[in-house]
C-alpha cells in the first residue's frame, strides 16, 4: 500500500529546539520536505530570503493574504507568520511529507482546515531549561526574552489539541522519536480513506461474484 504524503505541523515554545530538529530530520530522512514560512519580521544573522523564511513587508503579507494564497497566517510578538499555500499542495501530491514549523494559533488553524494534519509540540525538558536556552541563544534583548517566556505561559494552555508531545533533551533520540511518529501516523485510518474506500468496494465485488 502506496502511503501519500502527509502534513506534519511542528509546534513549541521559543527556545525549544525547533529548527534544529527539523534541520537534523531533513538531514537524517530523505522523504521530508519543508515547508518555508513567510514573515514580517526581520532576519536574524546569519538567514537568507527562501532559506529560513520568505521575508515580506507588511503590504505584500497583507496582499498574500487578500488573495487566499496562505494556508495559515497570525501574528506573534508584533510579526505576522503564515504558510504559503502552493509549494505544500505541489510536495503531498508528490508524496513527500510536509513539515511545517509554526506556532500555536496557526498550527490550530490548520488542523480545523485539514483535519488529517498531524500535531507535534515540542517542549525542553523544563522551564529552567527553556530560559537557559533563550538566554545562550544570544540573538535577542532581555525584553524580548521575557515575553518569550510569557508566550510560553499563554502557549502550554494549548498542548493538549496536539496529538502528540515530544520532550526535546537529546537531539538524535528526539528526532527518531519524530520519525516513528510520523510513520505509526501514516498507518491511521484516517489517512488511508481512499484505500479503505477501494478494499470495502473490492470485498464487495468479490463477494457478489462468488454467489
Amino acid at each position: 500500500m502506496k502511503h501519500k504524503g502527509i502534513l506534519i505541523v511542528i509546534s513549541g515554545f521559543s527556545g525549544a529546539g525547533k529548527g534544529t530538529l527539523v534541520k537534523q530530520l531533513m538531514k537524517t530522512y530523505n522523504n521530508y520536505a519543508l515547508s518555508i514560512s513567510m514573515t514580517t519580521r526581520s532576519p536574524r544573522p546569519g538567514e537568507s530570503d527562501g532559506v529560513e523564511y520568505f521575508f515580506s513587508t507588511r503590504e505584500n503579507f497583507e496582499k498574500k493574504i487578500a488573495e487566499d494564497g496562505l494556508i495559515e497566517y497570525a501574528q506573534y510578538c508584533g510579526n505576522y507568520y503564515g504558510t504559503p499555500k502552493s509549494y505544500v499542495e505541489q510536495q503531498l501530491e508528490a508524496g513527500k511529507d510536509v513539515i511545517l514549523e509554526i506556532e500555536i494559533q496557526g498550527a490550530l488553524k490548520v488542523k480545523e482546515k485539514l483535519p488529517e494534519t498531524l500535531l507535534l509540540f515540542v517542549t525542553p525538558p523544563s522551564a529552567k531549561v527553556l530560559r537557559e536556552r533563550l538566554v545562550g541563544r544570544g540573538t535577542e534583548t532581555m525584553e524580548v526574552i521575557e515575553q518569550r517566556m510569557s508566550r510560553a505561559v499563554e502557549e502550554s494552555q494549548g498542548i493538549e489539541a496536539y496529538d502528540y508531545l515530544v520532550v526535546n533533551d537529546d537531539l538524535q533520540s528526539c528526532t527518531e522519536e519524530i520519525h516513528q511518529i510520523v510513520q505509526s501516523a501514516k498507518c491511521a485510518s484516517v489517512r488511508n480513506v481512499e484505500f479503505i474506500d477501494q478494499i470495502r468496494n473490492e470485498l464487495e465485488q468479490l463477494s457478489k461474484g462468488d454467489k
